[in-house]
């Protein structure tokens, strides 16, 4: 069983930056996880915004972060993060981080545990 804990959300102005975390709690580890950022806005579906393997070798952005957010990993620490540069009003949403062991990708439904997100609010 993994428990994701989400941190570092906030109100922010457009063009500011703010790096999330999620962190394995208890005496879970990260390690052979894959770990995706996800976010979901009011009246919308869920987006696939980062995804980082389990090594941190492969990577992947949406088309609407590309650029401005970098996803990381520290496993000695079980923490994944994001960092989120040059924020604009329609990144506002709730992120969450989901981790899976055996699937790397963009499909929420894939991923086994979910943590319970953070809300992200920017304004113009």
């Amino acid at each position: 069983q993994v428990q994701l804990i989400e941190s570092g959300g906030g109100l922010v102005q457009a063009g500011d930056s703010l790096k999330l975390s999620c962190a394995a709690s208890g005496r879970t580890t990260f390690s052979g996880y894959a770990v995706g950022w996800f976010r979901q806005a009011p009246g919308k579906e869920r987006e696939c915004v980062a995804v980082i393997s389990w090594s941190g070798g492969d990577t992947y952005y949406g088309d609407s972060v590309k650029g401005r957010f970098i996803i990381s990993r520290d496993n000695a620490k079980n923490t994944v993060y994001l960092q989120m540069n040059n924020l604009k009003p329609e990144d506002t949403a709730v992120y969450y981080c989901a981790a899976d062991l055996a699937y790397y990708g963009s499909r929420g439904s894939e991923y086994d545990y979910w943590g319970q997100g953070t809300q992200v609010t920017v304004s113009s």
